[in-house]
C-alpha cells in the first residue's frame, strides 16, 4: 500500500524548483495531485511529466496572492477528485531587491508577504473547510532556514517565512482537535532547477563546509519530508516545524572552521 493511495492533494509553486519533484513524489506514493503555478507553460510540463510517470493528476493555473485563484483552486480539486485530503503550501520566492532594511521598498516588502505568508494563509482559508469534510486532514507549509536565523541579507523573506511557522502553529492549534495536522518544514539550501544557475559557487562551498551531511541538498529530500508528513505514519506530529538541512543549524557557529583545524582542534572536553 503507497502512504497516500488515494489521497487528494493541492500543490502549490509545482512549476519547477522544490514543486515539480514534490509533485512526482506525491504522485509515486498514491496521491492524486492537483498541481498549480503562475506560469502556464512550466505547470504544463510538470503536467506532462507527472501522467508519464502513471500519475494521476490535473494542473489548475493560479496566482496565489490572489484570493479567487485560491478559492478556484480548492474548488478545481473538489470537482476533480471529490474532496481534499491534503495541501502543500509550496509557492514562495524572494525579491532581488530585498537586500537590507535601509534600502527596503515597501512595495518589495508588501509583494514578499504576499508571496509567501498571504499565499499559505489563503489556502488554508479555503482548503480546511474541504479537510474538515473528510473528518481532517494534513497541511505541510514550506518555510525556509532563514526564518530559523538572521541573515545577510533577505530581511522580508526571511520575516514572511517566519510568519508560515506562526501560521502553522496556529492553524494546527485552532483545528487539532477536528483532525487538522498543519507541519512546516524548513528547507536549507536545495539547489533545485531554478536556483543552482544564479546562486554563486563561493555560497555554495561555504554551505558544503557547514552541514553535517556529506552531500549537499535535493528537492526530492525535501518532497520526501512532504510525503512523510502529509501521510498516517506523521499522525501523531502536528504544529511541527522539521528543518530538512544537512544538520546546517545544529552545531555551534565555529563547526566549519574547527572542523579545517583538524588534529589541531579541541577534540576532547575537560572537566575541573
Amino acid at each position: 500500500m503507497k502512504p497516500l493511495e488515494g489521497k487528494s492533494v493541492v500543490l502549490t509553486g509545482a512549476g519547477g524548483g522544490i514543486g515539480r519533484p514534490t509533485a512526482l513524489v506525491l504522485a509515486a506514493a498514491g496521491a492524486r495531485v492537483v498541481v498549480s503555478d503562475i506560469h502556464e507553460a512550466n505547470l504544463a510540463q510538470t503536467l506532462d511529466q507527472l501522467r508519464k510517470a502513471g500519475g494521476e493528476a490535473i494542473a489548475i493555473r493560479a496566482d496565489v496572492t490572489r484570493e479567487d485563484d485560491i478559492r478556484a483552486l480548492v474548488q478545481g480539486a473538489v470537482d476533480a477528485f471529490g474532496g481534499v485530503d491534503g495541501v502543500v503550501n509550496n509557492c514562495g520566492n524572494s525579491f532581488h531587491k530585498d537586500r537590507d532594511i535601509l534600502s527596503m521598498e515597501i512595495d518589495t516588502w508588501d509583494a514578499t508577504m504576499a508571496l509567501n505568508a498571504r499565499a499559505p494563509m489563503l489556502c488554508c482559508k479555503h482548503a480546511i473547510p474541504e479537510l474538515l469534510k473528510r473528518g481532517g486532514g494534513a497541511i505541510v507549509n514550506i518555510s525556509s532556514g532563514a526564518a530559523l536565523s538572521g541573515q545577510l541579507g533577505i530581511p522580508a523573506y526571511s520575516a514572511a517565512k517566519a510568519a508560515v511557522i506562526s501560521l502553522t502553529r496556529s492553524v494546527a492549534t485552532l483545528y487539532g482537535a477536528e483532525g487538522i495536522r498543519c507541519n512546516a518544514i524548513a528547507p536549507g539550501l536545495i539547489l533545485h532547477d531554478r536556483l543552482a544557475a544564479v546562486f554563486p559557487p563561493e555560497q555554495v562551498r561555504v554551505d558544503a563546509e557547514n552541514i553535517l551531511s556529506p552531500r549537499a541538498g535535493t528537492p526530492e529530500d525535501i518532497a520526501h519530508a512532504v510525503v512523510f508528513l502529509l501521510s498516517d505514519a506523521a499522525a501523531f506530529i502536528n504544529a511541527h516545524v522539521m528543518p530538512v538541512d544537512g544538520g546546517l543549524l545544529a552545531h555551534t557557529p565555529t563547526y566549519a572552521q574547527t572542523r579545517a583545524m583538524g588534529s589541531a582542534g579541541p577534540n576532547t572536553v575537560q572537566e575541573s
